[in-house]
């Protein structure tokens, strides 16, 4: 792997390094972000198999009591002509009729989108408005890229858990097809002069102002800082991680099974609302085959030595919303709902893929180090799962990061362990499918995964689930379910 990436800074501090073989304990010193000469314990890797956590005193547990979604769709096809409002509309009335929220004045909803036009200013809001949920129900927006939807559930799951309130809708929405086209800077200027203009002459001087290239503001499918697309950021982290073209097929291929076979056993029939016609995402290619995979050429990292990434094994642009229906036990129980899982851990990471401190990590390698903490203050190692949920923005970074893990020099110089955090088995990843199969409208992808894996937990009865998706911005977000 490259030695390029930077590592991250860490605050040093004391923890256990549990041994399966032994119970002795042992520590290692690392060196401080700021002083060579600070020395402390090393955080643990392997650590106890824990038992379910339990919630902090005078805290409440926080119950994902179901879901609900529209089903995907790719970009300028069966839903060229809904808006952001029309899809979460359709999301939240879907979860509305199946759980009885007819007036129903819930904590609050809480939900965002990526791509937003300025009509969508108060999106959470009009679209509730939309529904029979009871007016007074309070609504915020909130964004944090591909991460939105599972910010959006942490925001409300907080404040369920400090009491503040007792149940929230939360989710996401996106479309490309509708997206944001605004008039150009240039163009808004002159707007601005003209309307501040005293004389025709100076009507006349503003409108010589106008660049024909000002007119239209369109969105760009870049990183602000560095203009690359997210998918040529992420082949670069493939060639450091020499990520094979075989391998990031063969995970696109059973991703489409695996979503085929999901629909085919009726798994999601209570989780989504048909939508203009649709009633599985059509992304979904029950057909794929590796053979037919490995005729398709690159599309991003074209000019690197070895370019492996397809539209196959890279999301498609979608649109599409999904939200979910959080509670207390008490609140459940008032309303005769069952717990799925609860929520009872997060962690939100940022690295810095733009150089600023010094060396770079790669665009979307943030869950590599949120993970690791999440697991240390639960208590748990890499392989205490029964479910891993990794949005699959593109199989090389799905790829990336369980290599990171497995990397001894990574989790050594960069995470600050003494060994590995090591392998996943891979029979229990995304074993519905993810977004390589079902799309990936940016903030709806958080509320599909939540969701799956509440009821993968539900179905088996007991056992743990490990979310993570990577957003923009070189940002990544996790969490941990518990049945």
């Amino acid at each position: 792997m490259s030695k390029s990436n930077d590592l991250e800074s860490k605050d040093s501090k004391d923890s256990k390094n549990d041994s399966t073989k032994t119970e002795d304990k042992k520590t290692t010193e690392k060196n401080d972000a700021n002083s060579d000469d600070t020395a402390a314990k090393k955080p643990s890797t392997v650590a106890k198999k824990a038992s379910k956590t339990k919630p902090v005193a005078g805290q409440h547990r926080v119950a994902i009591l179901g879901g609900n979604r529209i089903p995907f769709a790719r970009s300028n096809g069966a839903y060229a002509d809904a808006s952001n409002i029309d899809m979460l509309t359709a999301a939240l009335n879907g979860l509305i009729e199946r759980y009885n929220l007819q007036d129903e004045k819930v904590g609050e909803v809480v939900a965002g989108a990526v791509m937003k036009l300025s009509r969508d200013i108060n999106l959470t809001r009009e679209a509730a408005f939309n529904t029979a949920l009871d007016p007074h129900t309070p609504t915020y927006d909130i964004a944090q890229a591909c991460g939105t939807g599972l910010q959006a559930t942490f925001a409300s799951a907080n404040k369920i858990a400090l009491g503040i309130i007792d149940s929230a809708i939360t989710g996401g929405v996106d479309t490309t097809s509708d997206a944001p086209i605004a008039i150009g800077d240039g163009l808004r200027k002159v707007i601005i002069k003209l309307g501040a203009a005293k004389n025709n002459k100076q009507r006349l001087q503003a409108l010589l102002s106008l660049n024909p290239t000002d007119l239209i503001d369109s969105p760009q499918n870049g990183e602000p800082r560095t203009g690359l697309s997210m998918g040529d950021h992420q082949a670069i982290t493939a060639l450091e991680w020499n990520i094979s073209r075989e391998d990031q097929d063969k995970l696109a291929f059973n991703s489409h099974k695996n979503l085929a076979r999901a629909y085919d056993d009726g798994f999601f029939d209570d989780l989504i609302t048909p939508y203009k016609g649709l009633t599985r995402d059509d992304n979904l290619r029950p057909d794929s085959t590796l053979e037919k995979l490995g005729t398709l050429k690159p599309v991003f990292g074209k000019h690197n030595a070895n370019p492996t990434m397809t539209a196959a094994n890279s999301t498609p642009l979608t649109d599409g919303a999904s939200c979910l229906l959080l509670g207390n036990d008490d609140w459940a129980e008032a309303h005769g709902l069952k717990p799925l899982a609860y929520i009872v851990h997060q962690e939100t990471a940022a690295v810095d893929f733009i150089g600023k401190s010094g060396n770079k990590e790669g665009l979307l390698m943030a869950p590599a180090y949120a993970v690791p903490r999440m697991l240390e203050r639960a208590g748990l190692s890499l392989q205490d799962f029964d479910f891993y949920e990794i949005h699959e923005a593109f199989a090389s970074q799905v790829l990336s990061t369980l290599s990171a893990w497995e990397d001894e020099t990574f989790c050594q110089e960069r995470l600050g362990l003494d060994a590995p955090l090591g392998s996943i088995d891979r029979d229990k990843l995304n074993v519905n499918g993810s977004s390589l199969a079902a799309g990936h409208p940016f903030a709806a992808t958080g509320g599909r995964i939540l969701a799956t894996a509440a009821k993968l937990l539900d179905q088996k009865g007991a056992g743990r689930a490990l979310i993570s998706i990577c957003a923009a911005g070189g940002q990544g977000v996790t969490c941990i379910l518990e049945k």
